[in-house]
């Protein structure tokens, strides 16, 4: 009886896939023309803007039952494919295979692409700038443990613009190549996973041994090789590596997420939902950065982020990172800005780009 009632549906679902497969073969036909006209003009292939706000119409217009995340995760992949059809992209990111800073580009790009894993940060700060990688996906800063030090400094000497920006759920989980921890003699884990996991570990594995490693991912490989290594990583390196999880979850903010940067030579143009990042200096003077910082109040520009980072040419010089809403064209952040460069000692625009969806 289940039989007879199941097969008209599945005649139903079998024809509307079948429209499936011709509407996304017109898109990607459509997509082809626009491919044309950019390499007739000189247009960048990737508009990061563009897709924000193609996601976003997205799961405004979404009438359900699909939640409107699911149906943005679906529409990222086509446009992914859509636009691997004009050119494949290669992105630079914190390798090896199974990290966050993946997951994260194919957040941000899709499955399209060409990913090529870097053992640092640096790394992927080359590739990008000496043009072996289109765009690079690095680390900025972690809702536990704060920013990526590393990130901002290079940030700070380089040529390459923020383009755009992810967020993504931090969740941890301890992994063996059994499933079990018979035989476990460390647990090995980048610093900052560590870090965050620090009091489920004092908890409930306080005499085992913990090293620190380049990766969560390269944990992950050093587990699949030794029964004696536990590695703590995401979901992604367990399938990557051939692990299987003894603890799902053992962050100690169940809260905890991590802020990724995409680094090109991209200007991005306004999304309508954008953030702009700076750079500044002041001078070593009372009231200084009260002053630096006014005009962003008189002109009703809204600051996200301040970060500081010694200069390191005199012992209380510092350069200060500041997140903008809004973006640089846009016409209180543009009046802002000017502003800003006249008082500040150093001013430098790291970048606009649509904020995290």
């Amino acid at each position: 009886m289940s039989e007879q009632k199941l097969q008209p549906l599945r005649e139903k679902i079998d024809a509307i896939d079948a429209q499936l497969i011709e509407l996304l073969n017109q898109r990607a036909r459509v997509a082809q023309e626009v491919g044309h006209v950019k390499a007739e003009t000189g247009a960048p292939v990737f508009r990061p803007e563009r897709e924000a706000q193609v996601l976003r119409k997205v799961a405004e217009g979404n009438p359900g039952p699909l939640p409107g995340v699911d149906l943005q995760t679906i529409f990222r992949e086509v446009m992914s494919a859509c636009r691997a059809l004009e050119k494949r992209l290669t992105v630079a990111y914190l390798g090896p295979q199974g990290t966050f800073s993946e997951q994260a580009v194919f957040r941000q790009f899709g499955h399209a692409i060409a990913g090529a894993p870097c053992g640092t940060i640096d790394q992927v700060f080359r590739d990008v700038e000496a043009g072996t990688a289109d765009f690079g996906v690095v680390p900025i800063e972690n809702s536990s443990e704060g920013v990526i030090n590393r990130t901002l400094d290079l940030l700070l000497q380089t040529t390459l613009t923020i383009s755009g920006e992810i967020s993504i759920p931090i969740h941890h989980s301890l992994m063996t190549k059994s499933g079990a921890m018979d035989g476990v003699k460390r647990i090995c884990a980048h610093s900052q996973a560590l870090a965050q996991c620090d009091g489920w570990l004092k908890e409930h594995y306080p005499t085992l041994g913990r090293d620190a490693v380049a990766s969560n991912a390269e944990a992950a490989r050093m587990a699949g090789e030794d029964p004696g290594v536990a590695a703590i990583a995401g979901d992604i390196a367990a399938q990557t590596y051939g692990l299987q999880v003894v603890n799902a979850h053992i962050q100690d903010d169940p809260h905890n997420r991590t802020r990724f940067a995409v680094i090109g030579r991209l200007q991005t143009a306004p999304s309508s939902h954008d953030q702009t990042s700076i750079v500044l200096s002041v001078p070593n003077q009372a009231g200084a950065v009260y002053k630096m910082l006014a005009p962003l109040a008189r002109h009703g520009v809204s600051m996200t982020r301040f970060e500081s980072r010694p200069a390191r040419m005199g012992a209380w010089d510092y350069y200060f990172y500041v997140d903008l809403e809004g973006h640089a064209a846009d016409e209180k952040v543009a009046e802002a800005l000017a502003e800003l460069k006249t008082n500040a000692a150093f001013f430098k625009l790291l970048g606009s780009y649509p904020s995290s969806l």
